[in-house]
């Protein structure tokens, strides 16, 4: 079956569903790197993708700003001249109940009956205010990084917007 939109996730009532010993076929998580470009390098600048509103961020979604967002950044601005961290991880388990649907599936189905679902992805859950990605960059290279999570954005479910912090306290922020 092919994967539901984001918006079929995106918001969430009750406690997150994390226990993953309990639950037999819980996927792995998509995202494969955490953590990117060069870790010892001297930025001056601190750029952060934050939530404006609750949801969840499903695992494909999150792996998809951060391949989005690395290519963007490698080819701009180089390998070396940044940090980029994806900081929230999806523990949540999300199920489906799989309907069919064509003709006849009324008599092969139970409808609404014992609809506890099977684990068909993960995803984070974020509140207002929380950093999704964030990037550390030269003075130079502000532009593109927010370029970069703009790009990101676009690939999430939720609204965000972009934080530009100075690490430096003689840099004004942008």
């Amino acid at each position: 079956m092919p994967l539901r939109p984001g918006r079929c996730y995106r918001h969430f009532s009750g406690p997150p569903y994390t226990r993953k010993e309990y639950i037999p076929g819980a996927p792995p998580p998509k995202i494969t790197k955490f953590t990117m470009g060069n870790l010892i390098n001297d930025y001056d600048y601190v750029l952060e993708l934050t939530a404006s509103e609750a949801g969840q961020v499903r695992h494909n979604a999150l792996e998809a700003a951060r391949v989005i967002a690395n290519k963007y950044l490698s080819t701009e601005v180089g390998d070396v001249n940044f940090l980029m961290k994806v900081r929230i991880y999806p523990h949540h388990v999300l199920r489906e109940n799989k309907m069919m649907a064509f003709a006849g599936a009324d008599r092969l189905q139970d409808g609404m009956r014992l609809s506890f679902g099977k684990p068909i992805g993960l995803a984070a859950r974020v509140y207002p205010g929380d950093v999704v990605i964030e990037v550390r960059v030269k003075k130079d290279a502000v532009l593109k990084a927010k370029e970069a999570l703009r790009r990101a954005a676009s690939k999430l479910s939720i609204p965000t917007q972009i934080v530009i912090k100075a690490l430096k306290p003689q840099l004004q922020s942008i």
